[in-house]
């Protein structure tokens, strides 16, 4: 897995859950979903790329966000996405996105030694 896909919007301790992340394996890119809170807030010294979102959208508008803002920034076909944070209508619209890019993906996490699939 050469890229990461991560939410990084609401849930308590979910931001460090995906700062540990991305300190776990040496991705070529990593791209965070979050709103503008989470680009104004979030630091990390790994580098990443914000995929911005309006949670008040429509599924079907964020999801078409998603996939304009990835849109030919993904090669090979397979990624590692993380959803621990952001809610249910963030997961639907990430997935979504990816699988309209026709990614293939593999859920990952955080491991005591490197990332972890599950």
């Amino acid at each position: 897995m050469t890229f990461l896909i991560a939410c990084l919007t609401t849930g308590k301790g979910t931001w460090n859950h995906v700062a540990q992340l991305m300190n776990s394996g040496s991705f070529e890119k990593t791209f965070l979903v979050t709103n503008a809170f989470g680009k104004e807030k979030f630091t990390s010294e790994k580098p990443h790329e914000f995929v911005l979102i309006k949670e008040d959208k429509a599924l079907e508008e964020i999801i078409v966000d998603i996939v304009n803002q990835l849109h030919g920034k993904l090669s090979g076909w397979e990624v590692g996405v993380n959803l621990i944070s952001g809610t249910g209508k963030e997961h639907m619209a990430i997935i979504s996105a990816l699988m309209r890019l026709g990614v293939g993906f593999r859920l990952v996490v955080p491991g005591e030694e490197g990332i972890k699939e599950i």
